[in-house]
């Protein structure tokens, strides 16, 4: 393994003129886009303090140099989504061993420089390079010197290094420049989207969506929610409360977040909270306490929609039993 190779970062976000040859990449996860997993952050490409994807919206932070697909939730991660190579080439090295856990405050002597956590370096040829991080540990597939093809295995998402969801996060260089594969020429027009990406068969750009719709008796933990155990699929009669929560990606400021219950008797609750800040991913709550002997039984509906001005983003439901 050349530990330099897998550790080294450029800080550069370069532009290249697409010719014939060029690298064309796949999507470097076994997922369904849009149900199973999503795309978190994109390249940054605002060159002061701030940040700004492609899109020029916030889909991205200060020095993002890679394309981050993530999973909605740990125990997704655990078991088991593969991350594959989106080009043919030569693995030139790897890293395996971190620990799988969320990037904390004050872990930056445990991670030691190894943001990437574990990962995998692939070279194209003229130049192109794919690099991989936040793998499982101990699923790293390929070793240096392997021939790969596209969507060959290269191991799963995970949790190491810098990363506080899991993911799996994709840097494209090129003669060791960063390049975005969504505007590889660098020119981002805010109206006008650049047609000419590195993809085969480009991602569908998603500004913002609610992951998931799911009920509790009480206000959820956070953490409960990503790790994905925060739901149930029943509730006694006697619960405290119903709560549903939407949990989501790419909030900005302003956007509005409806959240609504319908059981037998019709609409338990349904209002709007409004979204303070940019969040890479946050969640909101609303619920009503029990007032009565028992919840009527029978199926509650939980709708959650995510809108930014008059635009509907995103629309999720799901349900609960009350028996």
């Amino acid at each position: 393994m050349r530990a330099a190779a897998i550790a080294a970062l450029t800080t550069s976000l370069a532009a290249t003129s697409l010719v014939a040859g060029d690298i064309v990449l796949n999507v470097p996860i076994d997922c369904d886009l849009g149900t199973e997993c999503f795309i978190q952050q994109y390249v940054d490409h605002d060159r002061s303090r701030q940040a700004m994807d492609f899109r020029c919206s916030n889909l991205s932070y200060d020095t993002h140099q890679g394309t981050d697909f993530a999973l909605r939730s740990i125990e997704q991660m655990r078991r088991g989504v593969d991350v594959i190579a989106a080009a043919p080439g030569t693995v030139q090295g790897t890293r395996d061993g971190m620990d799988d856990r969320l990037y904390r405050t004050g872990d930056a002597e445990r991670i030691d420089g190894r943001d990437c956590g574990n990962g995998v370096l692939i070279e194209h040829g003229d130049g192109w390079s794919t690099q991989y991080c936040h793998l499982k540990r101990g699923s790293i597939a390929v070793a240096q010197g392997d021939l790969v093809e596209a969507s060959s295995v290269l191991g799963q998402v995970g949790l190491s290094g810098r990363t506080q969801f899991p993911h799996v996060h994709m840097t494209v260089r090129k003669d060791g420049d960063v390049i975005d594969p969504f505007d590889p020429d660098g020119d981002v027009q805010c109206g006008a989207p650049s047609t000419e990406t590195l993809w085969d068969t480009p991602p569908p750009y998603r500004p913002g969506g609610v992951l998931e719709v799911g009920f509790a008796d009480s206000v959820p933990d956070f953490n409960d929610i990503k790790a994905g155990t925060a739901t149930v699929a029943l509730l006694p009669p006697d619960a405290p409360a119903i709560v549903v929560y939407g949990y989501a990606f790419g909030g900005k400021a302003g956007d509005r977040l409806q959240l609504r219950i319908d059981g037998p008797d019709g609409t338990l609750i349904d209002d709007e909270v409004e979204i303070e800040r940019n969040q890479a991913q946050f969640f909101r709550a609303l619920g009503k306490k029990r007032t009565t002997a028992g919840w009527p039984a029978g199926q509650y509906t939980g709708t959650v929609v995510l809108r930014r001005g008059q635009r509907e983003i995103s629309r999720v439901q799901n349900t609960t039993i009350v028996q």
